[in-house]
């Protein structure tokens, strides 16, 4: 007998990312060997509801969860907003505006006096008062 989809839930191991503590590649449960790189897997809601307690570091109840737990909606919305964010940069086939110049003359912070001279000159006036 086949679980039905409604009682199932997407699983994946959070991406290797040691500066967030996500050190995790894979993870064995229940007979089912989780791999970082394999990306989301269906799993019934009792393995779901167990994976979302496991944490990065066994035993260690303040490093990172080690898997995200969606439902499918969820987990195509986390997709597409990652497909996003992977592409931030811009291609020449993108609508690209024009990126204008500033005009001759525009001042900018080259011409501001440097922080030092500005002192240096207010302990002059102060000397002379």
């Amino acid at each position: 007998m086949r679980p039905s989809m409604d009682n199932t839930y997407l699983v994946r191991l959070k991406a290797y990312d040691a500066r967030r503590g996500h050190v995790l590649r894979r993870y064995t449960y229940a007979g089912i060997k989780f791999q970082e790189e394999r990306g989301w897997y269906r799993v019934e809601k009792p393995v779901a509801d167990y994976l979302r307690t496991v944490h990065q570091l066994p035993g260690d109840t303040y490093s990172p969860l080690a898997f995200d737990v969606s439902s499918e909606a969820e987990a195509k919305a986390l997709d597409a907003a990652e497909a996003d964010e992977a592409r931030v940069k811009r291609s020449a086939s993108d609508e690209l505006k024009l990126s204008a110049a500033r005009p001759v003359g525009t001042l900018t912070t080259e011409d501001l006096p440097k922080a030092s001279e500005e002192k240096d000159s207010r302990r002059g006036k102060r000397e002379k008062d």
